[in-house]
Parts: C-alpha cells; structure tokens; sequence
C-alpha cells in the first residue's frame, strides 16, 4: 500500500527546525509538549510522518518564546518551490 503524504513540503520544513532546535537545547519531545501545555505525544505525532498533527501560528509564536528565538527562525527565507 502507498504511504500518502499528509505534510506539506512547508509543514515539514518547519517541523524540522522545531526538531533541529529542540535536539539543539536537549529538550525531549515529552518535555516540549508539556511547556506547550499539551499531551506528552503532541510532538511525537507531529514529528511523525504517518500522522496528521502539525504546528500552528499559535504553538510557533509560543515555540520562539520557550526557544527564545525570532518567530521568522522556523520559516524559509524563501518561497519553497
């Protein structure tokens, strides 16, 4: 059976700097979510390619306060193709 593609080449691309960051500051996925305030398999899932849960604008305007960073830090400087 195919696997479908339930990201986006952006959603992907912003997930991966949410992951690049976290790993960066040795935060577990368990330990983001709870200073998200969300269940401790939030990040699991949404770092996960076979499910459908990503970040919103709300979780990376909280994001770039935990990581003390530019809220820009998570996106592209360009369009993606």
């Amino acid at each position: 059976m195919a696997s479908i593609q339930t990201k986006t080449e952006i959603e992907l691309y912003v997930i991966n700097k949410v992951r690049e960051m976290r790993m960066k500051l040795k935060i577990s996925q368990a330990q983001l979510a709870l200073k998200l305030d969300m269940s401790v398999g939030f990040i699991g899932h949404i770092e996960s390619p076979k499910h459908r849960a990503k970040y919103n604008l709300n979780h990376l305007n909280l994001l770039a306060k935990i990581f003390n960073c530019p809220f820009s830090y998570f996106f592209p400087e360009s369009p993606l193709p």
